[in-house]
């Protein structure tokens, strides 16, 4: 019996089909009335169908994933140093990665270069609200102090049922994330029997969403070629030009992460030689890549961390499983590189304040996002809205999210190991590499 084809290459041949039938209509059949109706009734309708499967499993997931995350960090109590460092390791490395992702997105900007024409008809094709509402919804920028006030919600149920509305002015997802990044902390610092019961609930309610976008991501081949024609059908080969200056900008921004910031913290802090480290950790860099699955790789790299690196099973154990869902530099970069590039694709300028949001949240996402493929992409939707971009615009990316997931899943483990070095050596123990 054939061996059926893996969901990574369904979903590539999606896209060549989506992106060749898109160019060949937008050449011959551009100016034809037929093409606008059948994308608007048939073929964009289609895609939407992926898309909110998705979207309606976002806030379950993200309540679900950022409790049990936080909570594993463990009991501060018990776990003493080793958890703080990693705490305060994670969040430190995972705001530089998102710092240099939005810097060089910033420097580039890959998303700037449709017409206004172009940016409508777009707008028209993928989500199901105007333009200028969007455009209107992030002008309307807080002050700091504002913005930092509403991250914390007097309601959680309120700010959770208005995330999608673009008109309301409450925290929305922020402070949703804030709520649940503190039900998590005081999870921790409350272990008890009763407190059980409900970490327990939260992991089946985490296990049933992901089973939710598993069943979801059956349909995404489908839908990827629906959504990059209706885009290619309509703007022909600009938006190319575009996904491949995103995709440089991604790359370019995982690769300075992984050479540059981690090697300079294995060199100076953890002091080993980043070479010897990179060539032990071969056979992790592979699984992650071949996987795009920090959960899968765990195994490979806790085997690998202890046997080829010396880190005592009692630390890799810890830091690597808790750094398979909180330790995410990869991901917190691709976020914030990705809702910069679209809010620039639908020409909104995002101010100074709406950036930060944009810094926060993905760090607090770096802590809550799923270890699986495709796990990002709710989060990424979250941001959007939270600064005013169609959440629906997330269709735009979709298409290449596997290659880039691929690559991220890389940076994410490869974090995760150093994270484990540098508690290592904090602790004063020995390494192999030295």
């Amino acid at each position: 019996m054939r061996k059926p084809l893996p969901l990574h290459t369904k979903i590539f041949i999606g896209l060549a089909v989506g992106v060749m039938a898109g160019l060949l209509c937008n050449a011959f059949f551009a100016d034809e009335p037929a093409l606008d109706w059948a994308i608007k009734n048939l073929i964009s309708p289609f895609g939407q169908i992926f898309l909110r499967l998705i979207f309606m499993a976002v806030l379950p997931l993200i309540f679900s994933a950022l409790a049990l995350g936080v909570a594993e960090l463990g009991d501060i109590r018990r776990l003493g140093r080793i958890g703080v460092k990693t705490f305060f390791y994670t969040i430190i490395v995972t705001s530089i990665s998102v710092l240099l992702g939005i810097t060089l997105v910033n420097m580039v900007r890959p998303g700037v270069g449709l017409s206004e024409d172009d940016r409508t008809a777009l707008m028209s094709t993928i989500t199901t609200r105007p333009a200028q509402a969007a455009v209107e919804k992030a002008a309307e920028a807080k002050s700091i102090v504002q913005t930092l006030l509403d991250l914390i919600p007097k309601n959680p149920l309120a700010d959770a049922a208005g995330a999608f509305d673009e008109t309301y002015r409450g925290g929305g997802i922020l402070a949703l994330m804030f709520f649940s990044l503190f039900v998590g902390i005081a999870l921790a610092l409350a272990r008890s029997e009763r407190t059980e019961v409900f970490e327990r609930w939260l992991q089946g309610l985490y296990d049933i969403v992901m089973r939710i976008i598993a069943i979801a991501m059956k349909l995404a081949p489908y839908g990827v070629a629906a959504l990059v024609f209706s885009v290619t059908a309509r703007l022909g080969v600009d938006v190319i030009v575009l996904l491949g200056k995103y995709i440089t900008v991604v790359l370019i921004g995982l690769a300075l992460h992984m050479f540059g910031v981690y090697s300079l913290i294995l060199k100076y802090v953890v002091r080993v030689n980043p070479l010897k480290f990179f060539g032990r950790i071969e056979e992790v860099i592979l699984t992650a890549f071949s996987t795009s699955s920090s959960n899968v790789t765990l195994p490979t790299a806790l085997r690998v961390t202890e046997e080829k690196l010396g880190v005592p099973r009692t630390i890799s154990n810890f830091v690597l499983t808790l750094g398979s869902t909180a330790n995410q530099n990869g991901t917190a970069l691709y976020e914030g590189v990705t809702v910069l590039f679209l809010a620039q694709f639908f020409g909104i300028d995002l101010t100074i304040t709406q950036q930060a949001t944009v810094v926060l949240a993905s760090v607090l996402a770096g802590i809550g996002t799923a270890g699986v493929p495709g796990g990002s992409l709710p989060v990424i939707v979250l941001v959007l809205v939270s600064v005013g971009v169609p959440g629906e615009g997330i269709g735009i990316i979709l298409g290449v999210d596997r290659l880039l997931d691929m690559c991220r899943t890389v940076l994410n483990v490869t974090g995760d190991i150093t994270a484990a070095m540098y508690v290592t050596r904090s602790e004063g123990q020995q390494l192999k590499l030295e």
